[in-house]
């Protein structure tokens, strides 16, 4: 087995997928299988370009696959992870978990039950900017995190990209999950604001988190705007971290004996999904060697989490609205 290839599949190749079949082409330790997609053009079109095969369906792929890559809607993360569970496949689910916490809950319980490598897909984890911080974590205070992005192209036939669930749960969740892993204790109070503008769900959202530690974050997402932006603040108690994990850069000042010391940060770049397939594809080969499970950067339960506060922040949202009576056409 410690020289065996881990057979990989991806279900799902829309844009997400197509770079999983790329990407996975690329590690050593990995024999890519084949794909599918329900939009059989798709598949093909992604198995040509990277000469693989493209199977009839999830359950015919995973016949022949270790372990799959799940990259559809998050609205069809549970009715496509469950049977692939059931034949027990390790999967990395695409984030968010699921569009439902039971959803998520049902899935991370059936991995468990089937002794299963489940990883969630939040790839900011890998992303060099975010590796550093994590080991500044101690001692963090407040949090301010902003994720500005444009609205998806239109796809014939299909809604856009994401949009199948709000903004909250499309994008603000990476932020969210960083936030848990720095802040490792319980929400206590949530305070959110959101609103449609071209979906039928929240496109820009802001919410604002009290912990039981008494750290607070401060975090906004949208899907419509015109600047671009990634930007992750923390605030110590003995510091002040800035990064654009966009850029791979920025500033700490750090309080010294005699005044403030300002530090620039240059990371190096590198690829955060390969990163993230890589971890995912080394602890199925040592899962499969021991029998005991060795557990991905971003485990089920991680992503379980980070897609409960999510959902507590869309239903804020909805409440707040309706207290209101804040409507939209």
């Amino acid at each position: 087995m410690s020289e065996a290839k881990i057979k990989i599949g991806v279900v799902g190749t829309g844009a997400l997928g197509r770079h999983h079949a790329r990407l996975y082409k690329q590690c050593k330790n990995a024999e890519v299988i084949g794909v599918y997609d329900v939009n059989r053009k798709t598949a093909e079109a992604v198995a040509a370009e990277f000469g693989l095969n493209v199977f009839a369906s999830p359950e015919e792929l995973a016949e022949k696959c270790d372990a799959l890559s799940v990259a559809v809607p998050a609205t069809k993360h549970h009715e496509t992870a469950m049977p692939l569970l059931k034949m027990k496949k390790h999967l990395l689910i695409e984030k968010p978990l699921a569009a439902a916490i039971q959803e998520g809950e049902e899935i991370v319980s059936l991995a468990r039950k089937n002794n299963l490598v489940l990883a969630v897909g939040h790839v900011e984890r890998f992303n060099p900017a975010m590796e550093f911080l994590e080991k500044k974590a101690a001692d963090t205070r407040f949090v301010e995190a902003h994720r500005l992005a444009s609205y998806p192209p239109a796809r014939k036939g299909m809604h856009r990209r994401g949009t199948e669930v709000g903004v909250v749960l499309d994008l603000m969740i990476h932020d969210l999950d960083l936030i848990l892993t720095m802040i490792n204790c319980d929400v206590e109070r949530i305070d959110a604001v959101g609103i449609p503008v071209l979906s039928k769900t929240e496109d820009i959202a802001n919410v604002r988190l009290k912990f039981t530690n008494g750290s607070v974050a401060n975090v906004t997402a949208s899907r419509v705007s015109v600047e671009i932006m990634r930007r992750f603040r923390v605030f110590q108690t003995d510091s002040y971290i800035s990064m654009d994990y966009g850029k791979h850069s920025g500033i700490i000042i750090k309080k010294k004996r005699l005044g403030m010391a300002k530090k620039d940060v240059s990371l190096d770049e590198k690829n955060a999904l390969h990163e993230e397939l890589e971890n995912f594809i080394h602890c199925v080969r040592e899962t499969m060697k021991t029998g005991k499970i060795v557990e991905t950067k971003v485990s089920g339960e991680q992503g379980l989490k980070a897609l409960a506060l999510a959902v507590r922040i869309t239903e804020e949202i909805n409440s707040y609205n309706k207290r209101y009576n804040i409507k939209y056409a």
